[in-house]
């Protein structure tokens, strides 16, 4: 039985429906899970595990059974552990039936199958009497079902029901307490992620200011929060305007600063007892009495919330920051009184109705803002334009159209394949007086003809290259298979900007994301070797031999060889028939645990000017490495060193194959340490 699976085509640039093997669904949930992330985190199983055992004392002091309900039980840790701290009987709750089979083995693999039931429901399916999945209510609930919002996961109804139906009035639960915190920061660079800020273009006239139109500025931005590792960003990228708040509404009181670029930064602990004494946080580390205890995690992160409208805020001025959720999310407001004495406006979750944060996401609103990389490819297009220049922009909602029209194109395309695209650039062509002065085509590239050109030939075709539908750095290739179709509209001696791609990979030593990829074997004196078979066999039934996209400058790690480069890209000439291939082996040069790869593009705009998608500096001498903020690279996880026993004095050297398919626009890597050699 085979099952449609989308896939994003890099050779053009759409979604496509591909037949998968039935179980491919199935493995890829498993391996990209955070199920071994959450057993890695020791604060976390230390907390429930203190948290359990109180609950159980307590429920055992009253004379009563302890009957444990233990809802999103995943490999059945929680449920073990109450168990071990007492627990008469524990009904573990799992919806996802791989999970539930899985945690039916471990639960058996460690003596608990007589006082453990695992129930493969939904816990609102789940019912209680004679004939039910619990005889009767019990008396200790226990949940993890928290993600980095807290509430993302459905925890709310979940508790409803689970109060209402499952467990008696005056139940223990574990975690007993959840709050949120937040604090109202002033901050350009995450500002930067939500608006399109004016863009300067130095021109011989002097400068030029591209302009956003006003339903960009009016617009809420995208309704979904921001979940990233916030003790990556440096404090220096922010201004502090209030205290660390808990919320749900709060009076900020007197704000601290002027600042007219205001976010929220947004955080969570849990208390797992009544007297809130074993509390398990989420703060960063500027908001921790002990940061040398900060404990790294990846299924639980920290939120960044832009207000729905931007507005200057003096110095000295009340204000009152409300929070607002649903059953799934949460979303901020800034307002002049408290919420008694406000009306209801923003009680509504707000939502994009400008579409460019449907087209852009946060990263991309960032690199479109980055001036210095707009003064970058400035430069270079001053270099290609020559008088009478026919330029042609394939990126999607690209501003270098706009560039090159500022910088003295005699005529400028550009070309937006989605009509929401095409619809926004008209817009901002409109508010800066282009509309007559570029014109925007809604077509796929390929499909282009003599008469959208208005029958001239193209002299200068230009890509960033930046395609919504790109994961991995290679499938902006893309801009290669358009360059191929549009060959027949370029004018003899044509110049493409960029001319030339390259694919880069290092070697790295991640302080902590081979976590994610790690098995646990023992938790908490637990044997959980099954989850790690688990996980392990749905790597190898693909996911081990893919890169997956992560944002590093979230991930600090350090190279132990050299930046190599792998593939040569020609974007002068037509894509090839035939595969690209690359072998070879690349020396450590520096001692550590040889975690993966990282691969990512480099484009070569002109002869004297690059531009990279991953490295953006040399390695210092032990090898520290300063990613790129705007782009995702390529991680391959080298398996044999996730493992945390594995010794520190490893291979030497890793060797790599390399294989780029232009039929199908895929590259295929592997990476295998010295001492497996590749065939």
């Amino acid at each position: 039985m085979k099952v449609f699976c989308g896939r994003a085509n890099p050779t053009t640039g759409s979604l496509e429906w591909l037949e998968e093997d039935e179980h491919y669904d199935y493995h890829q949930e498993i391996a990209r899970s955070s199920y071994a992330d959450m057993l890695h985190d020791k604060d976390r199983n230390i907390k429930y595990y203190q948290g359990i055992r109180a609950a159980v004392s307590r429920v055992k002091d009253k004379g009563q059974k302890a009957l444990v309900l233990d809802i999103g039980t995943g490999t059945g840790l929680l449920s073990m552990m109450a168990v071990t701290a007492g627990a008469d009987f524990c009904y573990a709750v799992e919806v996802f039936k791989p999970m539930a089979e899985a945690a039916v083995k471990i639960v058996e693999k460690n003596g608990f199958s007589d006082k453990i039931k695992v129930i493969n429901k939904h816990s609102t399916e789940v019912t209680v009497g004679p004939d039910g999945d619990l005889p009767c209510r019990a008396n200790i609930l226990v949940t993890e079902l928290f993600d980095t919002e807290l509430i993302g996961e459905g925890a709310l109804p979940s508790y409803e029901h689970a109060h209402k139906h499952l467990v008696q009035e005056d139940c223990e639960a574990v975690p007993h307490r959840a709050t949120v915190y937040a604090q109202l920061v002033e901050s350009k660079r995450m500002w930067s992620w939500n608006k399109l800020f004016p863009v300067r273009v130095q021109t011989g006239l002097g400068e030029q200011l591209i302009i956003p139109p006003s339903e960009l500025e009016r617009c809420p931005g995208a309704p979904s929060v921001y979940d990233i590792q916030l003790n990556q960003v440096s404090p220096a990228d922010f201004t502090v305007l209030s205290d660390v708040l808990p919320m749900f509404s709060t009076d900020v009181g007197q704000v601290s600063q002027v600042s007219s670029s205001a976010v929220v930064l947004s955080w969570w602990d849990i208390e797992m007892d009544p007297e809130g004494k074993i509390k398990c946080t989420m703060a960063p580390f500027w908001a921790q009495t002990d940061p040398q205890e900060l404990q790294w995690r990846d299924h639980w992160m920290q939120c960044v919330y832009f207000l729905p409208q931007e507005e200057p805020i003096m110095q000295g001025s009340p204000r009152c920051l409300a929070a607002h959720h649903d059953d799934y999310c949460v979303w901020y407001s800034l307002q002049r009184t408290s919420p008694d004495e406000n009306n209801s406006a923003y009680q509504v979750r707000p939502v994009c109705d400008c579409q460019a944060h449907l087209l852009w996401n946060r990263p991309r609103f960032g690199e479109i803002n980055d001036q210095d990389r707009t003064d970058h490819y400035a430069r270079a297009l001053r270099t290609m334009l020559m008088p009478g220049s026919i330029c042609l922009c394939v990126s999607d909602g690209s501003l270098l159209s706009v560039l090159a029209h500022h910088l003295g194109a005699e005529q400028v395309f550009t070309v937006e394949s989605s009509v929401a695209s095409y619809r926004l650039m008209k817009r901002i062509f409109k508010v800066n007086h282009l509309e007559d002065k570029i014109t925007v085509i809604n077509k796929r590239p390929e499909l282009l003809t003599s008469a959208d050109l208005e029958g001239k030939k193209v002299s200068l075709l230009l890509g960033e290259p930046f395609f919504t539908t790109s994961l991995l750095p290679w499938h902006n290739l893309y801009f290669w298979y358009v360059r191929t179709s549009v060959d027949q509209h370029l004018a003899p001696g044509a110049v493409v900007m960029p001319q030339a791609a390259s694919l880069h990979a290092v070697i790295v030593e991640f302080r902590d994301l081979w976590r994610i990829r790690s098995p646990c074997g023992d938790c908490e004196g637990f044997d959980v070797h099954i989850m790690d078979d688990m996980i392990k066999h749905s790597l190898d039934f693909r996911e081990s031999r893919e890169a997956e996209p992560q944002p590093l400058w979230e991930y600090p790690c350090r190279s132990l060889s050299e930046p190599r480069q792998i593939l040569t890209f020609d974007f002068q000439q037509p894509i090839p028939q035939q595969p690209m291939q690359s072998r070879g082996v690349m020396e450590l040069r520096r001692p550590g645990k040889s975690h993966g790869a990282v691969l990512w593009m480099e484009y070569q705009l002109t002869p004297d000017s690059t531009v990279s998608t991953g490295l953006m500096n040399p390695a210092e001498d032990k090898g520290d490495c300063c990613w790129n903020p705007h782009c995702k690279q390529a991680v391959y996880f080298l398996s044999a060193t996730l493992d945390p026993s594995a010794p520190l004095d490893g291979p030497q050297s890793v060797s790599y194959a390399v294989e780029f398919h232009p039929l199908t626009g895929d590259i295929t890597m592997e990476f295998r340490l010295a001492d497996d050699t590749l065939n």
